[in-house]
Formats: structure tokens, C-alpha cells, sequence
């Protein structure tokens, strides 16, 4: 009997909207923490372990931490398009009216923490880590909003998944474009020529999801080595995917399900696991009160819910748009903290911005402190909000 007990409370867990979270959360944890012990010395061998095959012609021999940042991470961004593209033929980004204020909204959470990053840090080694307090980590801003439930609007949380996926493609631009290098024209008309294969078998119908995975791996591999970064092909066989504004299953809601879980549960668990090792030392501490470290941190913590806060002020003055459904601008602000929590793609643009471990290192720390204090100020806020009156602007309104 109490095994069964136990067997339905684990099962109910991995069902729960937060329990990726609560495990990628515990992954951070015991990284650090390894990372801080003896152990370190075992786990770093372990990420620098080569794994894959080599040739003359074949280049796929690479470490461990490497398959997880390139390969494994590719998954991810091949989930993240899927929810992108779902999002702009069926969902909130699908109209202009529906879409203007989040995606104007997540270009001002975007240029502005990367000008308050920049001003700190212009004319410095550090400039080039300016792209990574431009991104939102949309499953742990969802798990805060969530716990919120009948304190906010339905709406708001609709409002904050359109604008983080919205930060997401920002996100991916400006990898593709900024941080990508070297381009290998040879490699990227191969890539080309795997991506119009995917558009004709999107033409023929071919309805089967997995069927695009097979020139997708050999899309991954051109990509990767044309000098963009391999995990923009994710994105690319995504948007080749079929899909539709009915209510039956598409191939790419079918697509989306199925990775959902492996994601969730699976790769971004690992990616937080191994790169978030960190050993942490005074000069890092001392580094959070550096123009790195302060780039970030007011980066997130205020250039973000300024920029996303003044957008939507001056897009509800000039009636482009209107609010969310029963929402104000203290909702906004709590929405705004919360699209300060970073982490993974911010991890993820910082190890792409430096060749000095030391400062990659700061970056993670950064990041990871202050995504944890914008998480708690945006409940804060958004938990106070239920009685504000003030500012109250709703969609009739406008």
C-alpha cells in the first residue's frame, strides 16, 4: 500500500508544471557543490572526456560538455522553434493585435539590459558578454507565475509566455548573427540544400514528424561546422514542420509533446548539471561588484522590467495595444522582474561571449544570484498586485 502511495506521489510529481524546475533547480545545486569539493577533479574529467567518431572527412569527436552544449542543447532549440512557431499560426502571436504588445514588449526587455550592460562595460574585456542579460528562462518565470494562480489574471500568464518566446527568438538572432564566427560557405549550401528538402516534404504533406528529424541530424552537422552555432539548425527544421489551426494533432504539436518531457526532465537538468561547476573563489565573488558582474545583474534586475514596463506604457498612450485582461501596471513590473530571470540561455550566450574561464564563471554566478532575487521580487509584486487599483488599464479600456 505504500509503495503505491509513493509510486502515485512520484507520479503526480513528474506530471506538476514545476517539477522540471524543482530538477533543474536540484542540478544547480549539487553542481556547486561537487564542484567545491574533491570530486571537482573527477567531474571535470568526466565533461572533458572526447566521445564520437573521427576522420578525414568526418569531424564528430568532441567532449562530453560539448555534446551537451551543441548536441543535446540542439533538442532544446528545436522545441523552443516548435513552440514558436505553434504560437505564431495558432496562438498569441498569431494576429497583430495579439501579438504587438508582447513582441514590442520583449524588444524593449531586450535592447535595454543590453545598453545598461554595455554602459558598464564598453571599452573592456567584458564587452562582449552584452547579449546575455537580453534572455528570459521561460519555464522558471512560468513556475513563479504559476504559484501566483487566482492572485493574477489568466491573461498575465499568456502575456508572459507570448513575450519570453518572443525573448527567445530575439535570444537565437542574436546568437546566429553575433556570436557565431568563422562562416564556412561551403558547409552552409550544404545545410541550405538539407533545409529545401525539409520545405518539399513540408510542400508534399509528408505529416510524419520524426521524418524531418533524419535530414535534420545532417542539417545539424553542416551548421555546426559552417561556423553559425550548431543549435540554430534546431530552429530551422522547426519551422519546416507542419502544423495547423484545427483541433486535431498537428505533426508539430505531436513533435512538441513528444519532446516536452526529455527537455524538461532530461537536457536541461544535464546542461545546468555541467555547466554550473563552479568553483567558486574570492576574485569571483569580487566580480559580482564589477562591470560584469553589475552588467548583469542591473541588466536583468532593471533593465529588463524597464524596458518591458516602458514599451508598455507607450504602446497603451499610443493605442497600439492594449493590456492584458484585468491587468495594471504593477502586474507589468511583476511580469517585467520576473523576464529577468535569465539562466539558461543567458549561461548559455555567456560561455559563447568569453574565452576566459574566469569570466565565464562570474557570468554563471551572476546569473544565477540574480535570476533568484528576480524571482522573488516579481512574486513579491505580482502577489501585491490583486489590490492595486491604481494605473488599472484594461482591454476596454483602450
Amino acid at each position: 500500500m505504500n509503495q503505491l502511495i509513493n509510486l502515485t506521489v512520484f507520479k503526480n510529481f513528474f506530471k506538476s508544471s514545476n517539477a522540471g524546475g524543482i530538477i533543474l533547480f536540484i542540478c544547480v545545486i549539487l553542481s556547486i557543490v561537487l564542484a567545491n569539493t574533491s570530486a571537482s577533479t573527477y567531474l571535470q574529467n568526466i565533461l572533458d572526456y572526447e566521445l564520437g567518431y573521427e576522420s578525414d572527412s568526418i569531424h564528430l569527436k568532441y567532449s562530453v560538455l560539448l555534446w551537451v552544449n551543441d548536441g543535446l542543447m540542439a533538442i532544446f532549440f528545436l522545441l523552443v522553434g516548435l513552440e514558436i512557431k505553434r504560437e505564431i499560426v495558432e496562438g498569441e502571436l498569431s494576429s497583430p493585435k495579439k501579438a504587438s504588445l508582447p513582441i514590442l514588449c520583449a524588444f524593449g526587455g531586450a535592447i535595454v539590459p543590453a545598453l545598461v550592460y554595455l554602459s558598464l562595460n564598453t571599452g573592456k574585456e567584458t564587452a562582449s558578454g552584452w547579449g546575455i542579460p537580453m534572455a528570459t528562462y521561460i519555464a522558471f518565470a512560468l513556475a513563479v507565475i504559476g504559484l501566483l494562480r487566482n492572485h493574477i489574471p489568466a491573461s498575465l500568464k499568456i502575456f508572459l509566455a507570448a513575450l519570453a518566446i518572443v525573448d527567445d527568438l530575439i535570444a537565437i538572432l542574436v546568437i546566429a548573427i553575433f556570436y557565431s564566427s568563422g562562416i564556412e560557405i561551403t558547409y552552409l549550401l550544404y545545410a541550405s540544400l538539407g533545409l529545401a528538402v525539409l520545405i518539399i516534404m513540408n510542400r508534399m504533406n509528408v505529416l510524419n514528424p520524426y521524418l524531418y528529424l533524419i535530414p535534420g541530424i545532417f542539417i545539424w552537422y553542416f551548421v555546426h561546422h559552417s561556423g553559425i552555432h550548431a543549435t540554430i539548425a534546431g530552429v530551422l527544421v522547426a519551422m519546416t514542420i507542419p502544423t495547423n489551426k484545427t483541433n486535431v494533432e498537428s505533426p508539430l504539436e505531436k513533435l512538441e509533446h513528444a519532446l516536452v518531457k526529455p527537455v524538461n526532465f532530461l537536457i536541461l537538468p544535464l546542461f545546468a548539471f555541467v555547466n554550473t561547476n563552479i568553483t567558486l573563489e574570492s576574485e569571483m565573488i569580487e566580480g559580482l561588484i564589477a562591470p560584469l558582474g553589475l552588467g548583469i545583474g542591473l541588466g536583468l534586475l532593471v533593465g529588463k522590467p524597464i524596458g518591458i514596463l516602458a514599451m508598455a506604457y507607450i504602446c497603451t498612450r499610443l493605442k497600439i495595444s492594449a493590456l492584458p485582461e484585468g491587468s495594471n501596471f504593477r502586474h507589468i513590473l511583476g511580469v517585467g522582474l520576473l523576464a529577468g530571470i535569465g539562466f539558461t540561455m543567458s549561461i548559455f550566450i555567456a560561455i559563447l561571449s568569453f574565452n576566459n574561464i574566469l569570466y565565464v564563471n562570474e557570468a554563471k554566478l551572476a546569473i544565477l544570484g540574480t535570476s533568484i532575487l528576480a524571482g522573488i521580487l516579481g512574486y513579491i509584486i505580482l502577489l501585491g498586485a490583486k489590490n492595486s487599483k491604481e494605473l488599472l488599464i484594461s482591454n476596454t479600456d483602450t
